[in-house]
């Protein structure tokens, strides 16, 4: 398919597309150990230079959630950094990218998955949506609960914990809305299916804490840094009651997949006058210029390709 790219990363070495096989027998066990990174790489149209965007964090990331579903790393981290490199120059994009790292193990049984050996595997493909589309979505509160650290870790990025958002989307876009927000089994607020939320009260930016159910996101690592070290925006991470949602004069997704998403409302109730709210959209060009090296600041964020 002409969509497709020309190569695949696999266990170390460059595939022709249409060679990275696995048995179709083998696709659900995989499934349920498979972890994964979503990893976006910017192309910066006047430089003519792309750039990965934390990569070694996200790799560091990778890592551990290989280690805490107890599978076995059998790739040095620095070797697979190396290999997606060679594979987006392999490819070679001179577009956005999207690049997704996952490491499954291969059985046709769900028995025998505890502490083997992963196979690793990085895709690439075109990644054309671009930050800042200024549309501000609506969202609304699920019925679905966020999983909690003793069902299934939400620190560990794996597919089988997407199951969770999964629902919760459906059952959004069922009744019309764009988003869905997840509350933890404490009844606070989480996280959004695939992304961490941000709201805007009284000129700060909370967000739900580490220990509310959420991934350890890195792109909201990023904007809290973001907001305190050049925007000079206080940031407070804790518990976040439902009703705070409803009051909050701005509100945003952020995610490697959502970047930075505007929200107009939540369950029906508009927030401030329903368009991007003044920080929102601070942050939202900051970041689309730092991910671009448009503007240089943190060079340790973004890896050359």
């Amino acid at each position: 398919m002409a969509d497709n790219p020309q190569f695949v990363w696999v266990d170390g070495k460059l595939v022709p597309w249409n060679e990275a096989t696995i048995h179709i027998t083998a696709v659900g066990t995989a499934g349920v150990s498979l972890v994964y990174e979503g990893i976006l790489a910017y192309w910066n149209a006047d430089a003519r230079k792309l750039f990965v965007f934390q990569l070694d964090a996200h790799l560091e990331r990778f890592a551990q959630s290989i280690r805490l579903t107890r599978m076995k790393q059998p790739i040095a981290t620095a070797t697979i950094k190396e290999g997606i490199l060679a594979l987006v120059r392999a490819n070679n994009y001179a577009e956005n990218v999207y690049i997704r790292p996952f490491a499954f193990v291969e059985s046709t049984s769900y028995s025998g998955m505890s502490n083997d050996q992963a196979r690793i595997v990085v895709n690439t493909m075109p990644n054309p949506a671009p930050v800042r589309s200024g549309r501000a979505v609506h969202a609304c509160v699920s019925s679905w609960a966020r999983i909690s650290d003793n069902m299934m870790p939400p620190r560990v990025k794996a597919s089988s914990n997407y199951l969770n958002a999964r629902y919760a989307m459906e059952e959004a876009k069922r009744n019309g809305y764009d988003s869905a927000l997840m509350l933890n089994s404490s009844g606070k607020v989480a996280e959004a299916q695939g992304a961490c939320l941000m709201i805007v009260r009284d000129g700060k930016v909370i967000t739900p804490s580490a220990t509310s159910g959420i991934l350890e996101s890195i792109t909201r690592d990023v904007i809290i840094r973001l907001c305190r070290e050049v925007l000079h925006v206080e940031v407070v991470e804790r518990e976040v009651d439902r009703t705070e949602l409803y009051v909050a004069r701005e509100a945003f997704l952020c995610g490697t997949g959502s970047e930075i998403t505007p929200l107009a409302s939540i369950d029906r109730f508009t927030l401030g006058d329903g368009a991007i709210g003044p920080i929102t959209r601070q942050i939202e060009a900051l970041y689309h210029d730092i991910v671009r090296e448009i503007d240089a600041r943190y060079p340790e964020w973004r890896t050359a390709v």
